[in-house]
C-alpha cells in the first residue's frame, strides 16, 4: 500500500509539474506600450497618454485608464508619437540600385540574399508590412516564407514573384541579343498565354500578380508611354487572378494602359506617370488605387550616373519623372484613391519614409500620405483586419517618432521605436 501511494504522489506529481510547464509554455508573453502622443490614423486625432495592451502577437485593448496586468513587459513611450506600424505597397525587396548589364551576374540564390539583408533594413525602417511586386526565381516567395518561419527578420510580406510581361516589355529581360534566347520568368502571349502564366505563378506561391501593361524607365528599347498588354489580356489576367484569390497590381505609365489596366479591374496603378483626365475619371469610377512612386526621382538623379546607369535610362528617367509629379499631383487634386509606395530598389532600402515630404509637396496633408501608408495599405492589400490601424485585434505592428508627423512627415524618416507582432526589434529610447 505504500508503494502504491508514494508511486501515485509521484505520478501526481509529475502530472502537475507537467500541467503547470503546459500552462507557462502556452501563455502568451505581455506587454504594454505607454504612449505619450497616440497618433489615431483614422481620425487624425493624438490623443495623450494612451496605453496599449498586447497579449502574444495581437493588440488586446487601447485607452487611457488600462490596467497594467502583473508581470507585463512595460515600454516607456511617454516623450514619443506612437501610430500603426508602416506599409510600403510597392518594394522590390531582393533588388538593389543596378540598372545595368552587370545586373545579368546575380543569381538567383543571390538575389535571395540581397533580399535578406533588405528586409531587416526596411523592418528597422518603420515598415512592418511590404507589398513586394516583382523579383526573379520567386526569391520573394523564398524569403516571405523565412520571414515567416523565424529564420530571418523582415517585415510582413506579400509577393507577386516574377511580374508578367510582354516580349520585350518592360518586365522582360532585354539586355542580351538573340541569340541568347533570353526572356523572364514572366514572360506570356495572348490570351491563353496569360491565364497560364497567372495560374502558373500563383502554383508556386504567389500571394498577387504583378502586369507591366506599359513600358518603363528602367528598361531597355520600350517607351514608357506605350501601352503592351492589350485590354482583352489584362482582363484575363484579372478575371483568373481574382477567381484565385489574388489582387492585382499594373505598372503603367502612360495614360491608355492606365486607362485600360483600370476597365480591366486591376486593384492598383503603380506609378501612373502620365495619368490624364480620363484615366482619372476610370479610376475615380472604378475605385482603382494610385501608387505613385514619386522620391525615386531625387535620388536617380543625383546617383544615377556614379551607380554605371545606361545613358538611355537616365534619359528616360529625365523625361519621365518629372512629368509624373506633374501629372499625380493633379490625380491627388481629383481625389483618387491613394496608396502608399516606394519603388524602393531605384534607390536603397531604407530610405522609404523619404516618399512622405514629396506627396505632401504635391497637394496631400501630412494626416493623407500617413493614412496611405496605414489605412490604405491595408485595404489595398486586402489586410484591413490585420494591420494599418492600431485597434484590438489586429497584430500588435507599432512604430515611434520624436515629434509630431502631422506638423513635420519627415519625423517618419526617424524612426526611433519598431515592434513587429508584439516583438521589440528596435528601440532607441531610453529603457
Amino acid at each position: 500500500m505504500k508503494l502504491r501511494r508514494y508511486l501515485f504522489a509521484l505520478v501526481f506529481s509529475l502530472f502537475c509539474i507537467s500541467f503547470t510547464w503546459a500552462q507557462a509554455v502556452a501563455a502568451p508573453k505581455t506587454v504594454v506600450i505607454r504612449a505619450g502622443h497616440f497618433l489615431d490614423v483614422k481620425t487624425g486625432k493624438t490623443l495623450a497618454n494612451q496605453t496599449i495592451l498586447i497579449q502574444g502577437d495581437k493588440i488586446v485593448s487601447v485607452g487611457s485608464d488600462t490596467q497594467v496586468p502583473v508581470g507585463a513587459q512595460v515600454v516607456d513611450l511617454s516623450n514619443a508619437t506612437v501610430l500603426p506600424g508602416l506599409i510600403d505597397a510597392h518594394t522590390h525587396i531582393t533588388f538593389n540600385p543596378n540598372f545595368g548589364y552587370s545586373r545579368l551576374a546575380i543569381s538567383v540564390p543571390r538575389e535571395a540574399l540581397i533580399g535578406a539583408k533588405n528586409a531587416r533594413v526596411t523592418l528597422d525602417a518603420g515598415f512592418t508590412t511590404i507589398r513586394n511586386v516583382g523579383a526573379g526565381g520567386f526569391t520573394d516567395v523564398a524569403l516571405r516564407d523565412a520571414i515567416n518561419a523565424g529564420d530571418v527578420s523582415g517585415p510582413r510580406m506579400l509577393v507577386s514573384g516574377p511580374a508578367l510581361s510582354i516580349t520585350g516589355g518592360h518586365c522582360d529581360n532585354n539586355l542580351l541579343p538573340f541569340e541568347s534566347h533570353m526572356h523572364s520568368e514572366g514572360v506570356a502571349d495572348g490570351v491563353e498565354a496569360v491565364q497560364h502564366k497567372t495560374r502558373e505563378i500563383i502554383k508556386y506561391g504567389a500571394d498577387l500578380i504583378k502586369i507591366c501593361a506599359t513600358g518603363g524607365v528602367l528598361s531597355h528599347g520600350d517607351n514608357p508611354q506605350a501601352s503592351q498588354y492589350t485590354l482583352e489580356e489584362m482582363k484575363a489576367i484579372v478575371a483568373d487572378a481574382h477567381r484565385l484569390g489574388r489582387k492585382v497590381a499594373a505598372h503603367a505609365h502612360g495614360a491608355e494602359g492606365i486607362r485600360w489596366a483600370s476597365e480591366a479591374g486591376v486593384d492598383s496603378i503603380e506609378h501612373g506617370s502620365y495619368i490624364d483626365d480620363a484615366a482619372i475619371a476610370t479610376m475615380k469610377k472604378n475605385g482603382t488605387y494610385l501608387v505613385p512612386t514619386l522620391y525615386l526621382m531625387d535620388w536617380f538623379f543625383e546617383n544615377a550616373e556614379k551607380i554605371g546607369t545606361p545613358a538611355e535610362l537616365i534619359a528616360k528617367g529625365r523625361e519621365v519623372m518629372p512629368a509624373a509629379r506633374k501629372n499625380v499631383a493633379r490625380a491627388f487634386a481629383a481625389g483618387v484613391k491613394v496608396g502608399f509606395g516606394t519603388d524602393a530598389a531605384v534607390y536603397p532600402h531604407g530610405l522609404n519614409a523619404h516618399e512622405f515630404a514629396v506627396m505632401v509637396k504635391l497637394g496631400l496633408t501630412p494626416l493623407q500620405a500617413i493614412q496611405a501608408a496605414t489605412v490604405n495599405d491595408a485595404d489595398l492589400l486586402g489586410w484591413s483586419d490585420k494591420v494599418g490601424t492600431i485597434e484590438a485585434g489586429k497584430w500588435a505592428d507599432i512604430v515611434a517618432v520624436d515629434g509630431d508627423p502631422l506638423a513635420d512627415v519627415t519625423t517618419l524618416e526617424r524612426v526611433k521605436f519598431v515592434m513587429k507582432g508584439g516583438e521589440v526589434v528596435k528601440n532607441l529610447y531610453p529603457k
